[in-house]
Formats: structure tokens, sequence, C-alpha cells
């Protein structure tokens, strides 16, 4: 029997271990749930640094940094939309094991046993790759997993592009555990799984050699995010690629890559990100005569109509040239920047929210998710460069302007916000976002503007982002009155 010598914050060393699924039994084994570490929470300044870690090497071998600021800022905004349900519910996963566990279990594994954890390790294995199987051959599925795979570039912040739905399926395939392993060790796997497949997901990594005959690799994993026909439904392994070779679906990668869905969306707005599939699904549903063909439409691939085969038609697959250009707008470095600020800014808002998660009333939780969805939103409008962005985030400011006058933030943050809110005012010497410096289409008002001076004969509008500078003057008068000191919530 192995004994538990594990506290409850990882040292760096299990840090470095935990994210190659390299920790030991007698580290991670505990006889209650509430001891397990929330160790994807301390994951996070490793993600950090093997990000940078990536950046750096991407440009030393390639000569190009391996991430887009859109991109990258989309796929963090979906991990951040995927959480936000738990500000308000119990993790369905574990929720729905302990109850099979509690009511229905056939007899009870050591917690402490290596046996079983090396048993756990390996069931939850094999359930993640026939949930992740499930979620590319069943419709309803794939619009919550499609998120996963919207992103045309392979890097590590893809690996955080979440979907807020899937959780809500993946359970299913995991209760069968249940009925023999103790919910302990199966909340340590569960993590453990998903962290594995964070540092996979990149192109610095080009083969392993003999370690590709077991184990899941960026190299088999790029394969499976591909949308080459050779690529389609492949590879669908956690950890162990065992279980793609036994099951017939290993690819192994032969050509160039070209990632992203096989129709891409082309936006980097995060709520259409997470659930355009799903409208797809609800108008197509209508549109399908006869009732077994609209359940077929749920039920069956992605890729199914009538006359077809259950997972559609591979030559249908549109083909690839190796020479796609993944969807950008060309932002400018100082929107870029304004942008990565403000995201900044909101990520201490959101961890702030989820340390005090306890303390706060359910409508200011309400509150504070609306405004970290509206912000993500916003930033995705900026990032399109769409005529509403001026208006929709000058809303924004005005809002975290209230936040603050009220005492709903921490008094740190608008401090920050000072010192970088003239980038956005300064950004592209105050010209037309989509004019290209050009006459003035009227239509594209709200974004629309050229240089000052303005005059009446103008096509165009007035910019409507002149409000931002307002509201943040407001801002920082404000910070020049005496205020209560204390952060509060609802």
């Amino acid at each position: 029997m192995a004994t538990s010598e594990s506290p409850k914050d990882v040292s760096f060393s299990q840090g470095i271990r935990m994210m190659f699924y390299a920790m030991k039994p007698n580290e991670t084994s505990f006889p209650n749930l509430d001891e397990v570490p929330d160790y994807v929470k301390q994951a996070t300044p490793f993600f950090i640094s093997l990000m940078l870690l990536e950046l750096v090497l991407g440009w030393i071998l390639k000569g190009k940094l391996a991430v887009r600021v859109d991109d990258a800022l989309t796929s963090i905004s979906a991990g951040i939309l995927s959480r936000l349900p738990m500000l308000f519910f119990r993790s369905i996963e574990f929720s729905t094991y302990i109850y099979v566990w509690e009511k229905y279990r056939l007899f009870n594994l050591p917690w402490d046993s290596p046996w079983t954890w090396h048993l756990t390790f390996l069931g939850v294995d094999l359930g993640y790759y026939w949930f992740h199987r499930m979620a590319h051959e069943v419709n309803i599925m794939w619009a919550a997993h499609q998120t996963h795979h919207s992103s045309e570039a392979y890097n590590l912040s893809t690996a955080l592009r979440q979907s807020a739905l899937q959780v809500y399926t993946s359970w299913i395939f995991y209760c069968p555990l249940a009925l023999i392993i103790p919910p302990p060790v199966y909340a340590v796997h569960l993590q453990f799984n998903l962290l594995y497949q964070f540092w996979i997901h990149t192109e610095v990594i080009e083969n392993l050699g003999p370690l590709e005959l077991i184990l899941n690799t960026p190299s088999h994993h790029r394969v499976h995010h591909g949308r080459n026909r050779y690529c389609i439904d492949k590879n669908f392994a956690g950890t162990l690629i065992i279980w793609d070779r036994i099951f017939g679906t290993f690819e192994a990668e032969n050509e160039k890559v070209s990632y992203g869905l096989t129709h891409p969306i082309n936006t980097f707005e995060p709520l259409k990100v997470q659930f355009h599939h799903m409208h797809y699904i609800w108008t197509t549903f209508w549109i399908t005569p006869g009732l077994w063909n609209k359940l077929s439409v749920i039920f069956k691939g992605p890729g199914w109509s009538p006359g077809k085969p259950r997972l559609g038609l591979l030559e249908e697959i549109p083909e690839v040239t190796g020479k796609e250009v993944p969807y950008a707008t060309h932002v400018s470095g100082s929107l870029q920047l304004y942008a990565l600020v403000q995201f900044a800014l909101m990520l201490g808002f959101y961890e702030d929210t989820f340390a005090d998660k306890d303390a706060l009333s359910q409508a200011t939780l309400l509150l504070r998710s609306g405004y970290i969805i509206l912000t993500l939103t916003s930033i995705g409008f900026l990032m399109e460069q769409r005529p509403q962005a001026a208006i929709l985030e000058t809303f924004r400011c005005s809002v975290f302007l209230m936040l603050y006058w009220l005492n709903y933030l921490k008094p740190f943050i608008p401090s920050w916000t000072h010192t970088f809110e003239p980038i956005f005012w300064s950004m592209d010497d105050h010209k037309s976002w989509n004019c290209n410096q050009g006459p003035c289409d009227p239509k594209l008002w709200c974004t629309c503007a050229p240089p000052p001076p303005w005059t009446v004969t103008q096509d165009c509008h007035l910019h409507p982002c002149i409000g931002m500078i307002t509201t943040w003057l407001i801002i920082f008068f404000s910070t020049l009155t005496p205020k209560h000191t204390a952060f509060r919530g609802l």
C-alpha cells in the first residue's frame, strides 16, 4: 500500500511533472475528495510559462511567433466562458460520479493502492477516448466540442479554447468507473488527463521517436485538429494513443496539416465561437422533413443529411491545398496592445470573482459574469474591427466606471487603466479602422472618421469613441475624490 505524501499545494517539481502525467501514486492518493488539490488551478503559472517558452522556441526554430493576438485572445476567452458556470453550479462530472458511487458501487477498491491508481489512469483515459469520439460522431455533442476545433492556429493557447457545454455530456462516459473507483482517485486522474493534453497543442515539437507508439503526442494531435480529409475523425486519444490503434481510428501525420473546422467560422466573437453550431442544428432541425430525419440531425454525425451514411461522406469535405490563409483582420499593433491590456484587467476581475464567490450573492455573481462576457465580446468586436465595436467598447467602459464608482472593483485596477487608456485614443492616428484612409462609407459611421478637425461636409458622423475619453476622464477625476477603501460585493 502507498501512503499519501501530498500537500494541498504542489511543489515546483510536482507542478512540472503533473503537466506530463509524471506524478507518483504516493504523491497523489487521498482518502477524501475535499483533500484533492485543484491541480488545474495550480497549473496556471505552468500554462503561462510553457506558452512563453513556445513563443521563444517558435521564434528561434521557425523565425516567427507561434501565436497571433486575435486568435490567442479568442481561445483564452473560450476557456474563461467555459468556467463561468462553476460560479453557480457544482461540477456535474463530480456530482454525478459521487451519486453513482454512493448508490450503486459494487465494491470498494482501496484508495491508497498503486493498482487502483494505475487502473483509474487507464479507465479515465479510455472513458475520455469514447467521449471524444462521440463528440465528433454525434451532432449535438459536436455542437459543444467544435469550439475547441474552431481555431485555425495550433499552439498552446488553442488548448485553452474550451466549450462551455461539453461538460454536460462528458460525465456520462466516466460514470461506469464509479462502480469500483473511489471519487478522490477519479478526481486526481480527471485533472491529470486534462493537463497532459495541454502541452501536445504545439508545432514546436515535431516527433518523439518510440514514444509515438504509445503516447498521444503533438504529431498525433496535430492530425486530430486537421481539416485535411485524411485527418477527419482520427486520433481521439487523451494520453495513450493505443486506444486509437486498438479501435481503428489512428492516423499518422504524413502531410502538412491545415487546422480548424472544415467550414471556418471566421469570427473572434466568443459567443458565436461557442454556440454557432447549436444554432445551425436548430435551423436544420426545423427545415428537415420527417421525424426520423429530424432526430438524425441531432444524433447522427455533423456531416449527415438524408440519404447519406451516419457520418456523412468524406468526399464532401472541402479539399485542402496547403495554402489556406487563417482568418485575420490585420489589426494595428496599438489596438492589439489596448486589447491585451483590457483583457489583463478583466482577468484580474475574473480571478477576484472566483476567489470571492462564496462571499458574494447570486445577483452579484450574475452581474460580474455579465460584465466578463461583455468585455470578452467587446474585445472580439475590436479584433474584428466591427462597425459596432466603438459603441460597445464605450458602453463597456461606462459599466467599468459604474463598477468602480460603487466600489465593486479593487483600487489597483483603474490605476492601471489610466496608464494604458491613451493607447486606444492614439491608435491609428485617429484614422478609420475600415476606410483604409480612403473616402468614408456612411454605413461604417460608428468606426469611420477622418483625422481631425472634422467638418460638416464629411460623409461620416463623429467617431463615437470620442465618448470613451470622456468616460475615462471621469474615472480619472473620480480617483481624486474621497472614496470608501473597502472592496465590496452586493
